[in-house]
């Protein structure tokens, strides 16, 4: 390998190519520090035609690459394999923003280029990016279209699939595909470029994307409410659905527990509400124009009350008490991480069917080890649960991912009689690979292994991600 290494710093410079592990240790550990990894390098090209180079290179020597973005993924699908065989390629040198239409509501970006950014100068042009997510002050776009993120604002403006136009993507061959549209409309022929939004990296590396943009709004209103059971959340969520149309960007389950870990986690928190209660929401409305949102607001909650949906609420008055409210929901991950490895679940059940299932999955997983303790949120308008679990303190260190394991399994089980997801928005990685897998169709697996070989015939673009590597099962 040293061959391969030699020609990539030839390229690259020293500055563009890592060996040194102390140099590669942020490069080699999943964002809860769970997992370690070690690769042969890392590569950090400054363009496209640098990724097309180090991908050529690879290629010629038989060399395993991990395309990788801002390194937030939970499913360790952009964490490098323990055997020091595959070279990490990072973007994070390509942060340009190429170009903004605010009359076309477009933007064309370097992969490279982290969402908080991108979010800051589509508001400079009076315009949003409304992709929303807990990691955007470090996460990058390119990552957003592997993955198909999700987050916060799904319900009112999609997943990242809904958000992109056009993509420039470096092929496992070392061609650079071009397919940055900007059109609103094309409908010719297949949708190559979609096929790249999930795929992860197996399929390619993403250099460049062109982003749909909205106008931005200009007032949004933000409240937190207990409620006495998910059953409730759900009647709340589906009058406010009526009620608030597409002005209702965000609606938040949210158990006691959460708001007690963001406290730990954030200790200048204070309980938001005079009583705790056994549920929260979190929900905001937003718009453009003469619109009278709080009104809106106010009229939803009394509604709530009145059917005894709603116990007690906080409504912002400020964008900095808006901010407070959703620091409860930033906090809360913090304070999960801090417990230590648990299972983290992305799954999706039908949004009338969550009160049933959060009912049967928490009987379940407390039949199998009363002793755990399960935190289950999410994004309620989109079916999103985060149903996830911590181990029991007593239990050593070595017995707890295979517990976990066990008791994932048991979860996916019962979601399938619900005909859920098992990963709605984080992916499938090399984590969630042996349960998606085991729940493909003949035809399905037949179709995806069909497209991984076609764009990698080689199997050296994210191997062992999604779909089994080259002899592997």
């Amino acid at each position: 390998m040293s061959e391969l290494l030699d020609a990539l710093t030839e390229r690259l410079g020293e500055r563009g190519v890592l060996r040194d592990p102390a140099d590669m240790s942020r490069y080699v550990s999943d964002w809860a520090g769970d997992r370690l990894g070690m690769p042969l390098a890392v590569a950090r090209p400054a363009s496209t035609v640098e990724v097309a180079e180090v991908v050529a290179l690879c290629r010629r020597h038989g060399t395993r690459m991990v395309p990788q973005g801002g390194h937030t993924g939970l499913v360790a699908g952009a964490l490098p394999a323990t055997d020091g065989g595959e070279l990490v390629i990072s973007l994070e040198r390509m942060n340009r923003i190429r170009a903004i239409d605010p009359v076309s509501f477009t933007m064309t970006v370097d992969a490279g280029c982290i969402l908080e950014e991108i979010k800051q100068a589509a508001a400079e042009h009076d315009c949003d990016f409304p992709l929303s997510l807990g990691a955007q002050g470090s996460c990058q776009i390119g990552g957003n279209v592997a993955t198909n993120a999700g987050g916060l604002n799904v319900l009112r403006y999609g997943m990242m699939r809904q958000l992109v136009l056009g993509l420039e993507v470096v092929l496992p061959d070392g061609r650079i595909w071009n397919a940055l549209n900007v059109l609103h409309k094309d409908n010719r022929g297949y949708a190559l470029p979609q096929l790249m939004l999930g795929s992860e990296g197996t399929l390619g590396i993403v250099t460049g994307a062109v982003l749909k943009l909205c106008p931005r709004p200009d007032q949004s209103r933000t409240a937190l409410l207990g409620l006495p059971s998910v059953a409730a959340v759900i009647e709340l969520y589906a009058r406010a659905r009526r009620d608030c149309s597409d002005l209702l960007t965000a609606f938040e389950l949210i158990p006691r527990r959460c708001i007690e870990l963001a406290m730990e986690a954030s200790p200048e928190l204070r309980d938001p509400l005079d009583s705790p209660y056994p549920w929260y929401v979190l929900m905001e409305v937003a718009a453009t124009g003469p619109v009278d949102l709080g009104t809106m607001l106010e009229a939803l909650l009394e509604h709530g009350m009145e059917k005894g949906l709603v116990l007690d609420g906080a409504l912002a008055t400020s964008e900095a008490q808006s901010r407070t409210l959703w620091q409860f929901r930033e906090s809360m991950l913090e304070g999960q991480r801090r417990r230590g490895e648990h299972l983290r679940t992305d799954i999706a059940v039908p949004i009338s069917q969550i009160p049933d299932f959060v009912e049967r999955a928490s009987q379940a997983i407390m039949e199998a080890s009363p002793e755990c303790e399960i935190i289950a949120y999410g994004h309620v308008g989109d079916g999103n649960l985060h149903f996830n679990i911590l181990p029991p303190t007593t239990m050593p260190d070595a017995a707890k991912r295979e517990h976990l394991h066990d008791l994932e399994e048991r979860l996916f089980e019962l979601l399938d009689t619900f005909g859920g997801s098992i990963s709605a928005e984080h992916g499938i990685g090399r984590t969630k690979r042996h349960a998606y897998l085991s729940r493909l169709s003949p035809v399905e697996r037949e179709l995806a292994e069909g497209i991984k070989a076609l764009f990698d015939p080689d199997g050296l673009m994210n191997p062992g991600r999604i779909l089994p590597a080259p002899g592997e099962e």
